[in-house]
């Protein structure tokens, strides 16, 4: 359990708030679906994503007994492959959605500065002019309107305001810029987060609450009564065991999987999702010389350059995707999409030589009548589609706090006793709670440890105060000090802590989402696969047999992703992901 202490300076224990959660392993694991099967629940959630485990967390805390499970893993899907962006949406001021951009604003300053200040942070962008005097003073009125509507939730913003640069001062911040590229430009701020080390943050200060939460679970059948739905059939992936669990209102929050979880009902859903691709691309921080991110217009949407730790992340692609929702892949068309439209801007053009890692995720957009997913609403909907199962479709990562708080508030109208208002608004995820004591004093840390500054500054803003426990391994072990090989910006002692604390079971979950070796690294995990599968083996109790079947798969998850992105569309990309077996399907 985190304690509400402050920093601690005696000399048994590095400074740095919290003697820890418990965590996420193995044992709280199997606790977590022994309590699932073992007793009627108020809410059971299924999906794992950023709004199923949002609402879990708002469930728990309303003092509600709660279950969660997801297929996969945390954030497997949408969740962990987002622009990572917590923002309150500038193209949506153009379609003048005030009310979603008001609300996203509000959320963004929640995140930043009472919900998760070590996991999310202020970004600077451009937003570049090409027109004379009229789009100045166009977008100049927007970026006031934005200030604005972030000073609405009863607290500062968090960030500065707009500024505006002359083209001298812009060619000044971004030397990379092309000649002639643009006349000007504006300044604004908005955040960005790591999501999937969020969304397993989130699942774990659920369980830290007293929810009963557990990944590689998966349902595979609702249970009625008469019309009333009061539980699923769950399969563990893990172990191979089926069992029930019952809950009194279920919340079905599976994102682009929302239709295919309606259709075990057996009945029409009234809610229908639609899936719309968007692929990124990561490239070195030297290929663009800038001090700032930028937001540049194209023909379907908004191509975003942002700064992401000694990487450039450039996206996304707006498509409609109708093929395997798990694993969405990036085409040689997509690619070529994004460089070709940053290009325009750029001096000296990217090209493929340069992109060290690629990624594909699925928007769950509200169908509507619309073609253009770009279109569809980011807005979202909850409904009771049969008694007993809630279901919460669309929205948008940023407002994942007010989606949860919806959904719960849903089902909790038909539960017969009177349960309390959300009071997630005020709920720090573990780690957060004295985080800025901890980095006022990351140097006293540095040097209590051996460990360099900028390693100190790392843990710090990804675990907050819990890199207390990150340390104490390292205390025990020293050598889990080393950097993981080909992905420096990560020690072993972290692949360790993914498996004991954060609920990570697989190889595919560490290198992925706990870590983002994946699409930081050249080779996109190869050399650091061997050796972290051999960490997590002695912590998960592996055979030798096991551990290479993690890393072979690993492997071939790599090469397939390799060849579908050299793939000229979606079925051909789709058909060569798809020669990856899942692990689960392999043990």
């Amino acid at each position: 359990m985190a304690t509400k202490n402050p920093v601690r300076t005696d000399d048994e224990v590095t400074p740095v708030a919290a003697t820890g959660t418990g965590g996420l392993g193995p044992d709280q694991r199997r606790a977590a679906i022994a309590a699932m099967r073992d007793q009627e629940l108020d809410i059971l959630v299924v999906g794992g994503g950023i709004v199923g485990t949002g609402s879990a967390l708002d469930a728990v805390t309303r003092g509600l007994s709660v279950g969660l499970v997801e297929a996969r893993d945390w954030s497997a899907g949408t969740s962990s492959r987002s622009s990572k962006l917590v923002h309150g949406g500038i193209r949506y001021l153009e379609q003048l959605n005030f009310a979603l951009v008001r609300e996203a604003l509000i959320e963004r300053g929640l995140l930043l500065q009472r919900i998760a200040p070590h996991l999310v942070k202020p970004v600077k962008f451009l937003f570049p002019l090409t027109h004379r005097v009229w789009e100045r003073a166009y977008i100049g009125a927007g970026m006031a309107m934005y200030d604005a509507f972030s000073w609405t939730g009863g607290r500062p913003p968090g960030v500065p305001h707009h500024r505006h640069l002359t083209r001298g001062q812009l060619y000044k911040a971004i030397p990379s810029l092309k000649k002639g590229a643009m006349i000007g430009g504006m300044t604004y701020y908005d955040a960005q987060v790591d999501d999937a080390r969020y969304g397993a943050s989130v699942a774990r200060t659920a369980a830290y609450y007293g929810a009963h939460v557990a990944t590689r679970v998966r349902v595979e059948g609702f249970i009625k009564v008469g019309e009333r739905v009061v539980g699923v059939e769950a399969h563990d992936l893990e172990t191979g065991e089926k069992f029930q669990i019952r809950a009194k209102q279920i919340v079905n929050a599976t994102g682009v999987w929302t239709d295919d979880t309606q259709a075990l009902v057996g009945e029409r859903g009234q809610v229908h999702v639609r899936a719309s691709k968007g692929v990124h691309l990561i490239v070195p921080r030297d290929r663009i010389r800038s001090t700032m991110g930028m937001i540049l217009r194209t023909e379907k949407s908004v191509l975003f350059v942002i700064p992401w730790g000694r990487h450039w992340l450039v996206g996304t692609t707006d498509t409609d995707w109708n093929l395997d929702k798990a694993h969405p892949a990036a085409t040689a068309k997509d690619i070529d999409y994004i460089l070709d439209h940053v290009n325009e801007v750029l001096a000296v053009p990217l090209t493929r030589e340069d992109v060290e890692g690629v990624y594909a995720g699925l928007r769950p957009l509200l169908a509507g009548e619309s073609e253009e997913t770009s279109q569809l609403s980011r807005e979202h909907y909850v409904a009771h589609v049969v008694p007993g199962l809630v279901v919460i479709a669309g929205g948008k990562w940023t407002t994942y706090r007010v989606m949860a708080k919806d959904a719960i508030d849903e089902a909790a109208s038909a539960l017969d006793e009177r349960v309390p208002k959300s009071v997630t608004e005020d709920i720090a995820l573990v780690g957060a709670e004295g985080y800025q004591a901890a980095w006022n004093q990351r140097s006293v840390i540095a040097a209590r440890t051996g460990l360099h500054a900028a390693r100190i500054e790392h843990l710090l803003n990804r675990y907050g105060v819990l890199a207390n426990e990150v340390l104490a391994l390292i205390a025990a072990d020293p050598g889990l000090a080393s950097p993981v090989p080909g992905a420096d910006d990560y020690l072993q002692a972290e692949i360790v802590y993914a498996t004991t604390h954060e609920g990570a079971l697989h190889l595919d979950d560490v290198l992925a989402r706990r870590t983002r070796i994946s699409i930081e690294a050249w080779d996109r995990g190869v050399s650091a696969a061997p050796i972290a599968a051999a960490l997590m083996a002695k912590v998960l109790g592996w055979d030798a047999k096991h551990e290479q079947l993690e890393v072979d798969t690993y492997l071939e998850r790599v090469r397939a992703e390799r060849e579908s992105q050299t793939m000229p569309d979606d079925e051909s990309a789709d058909r060569v992901r798809l020669e990856a077996p899942e692990i689960v399907q392999a043990v």
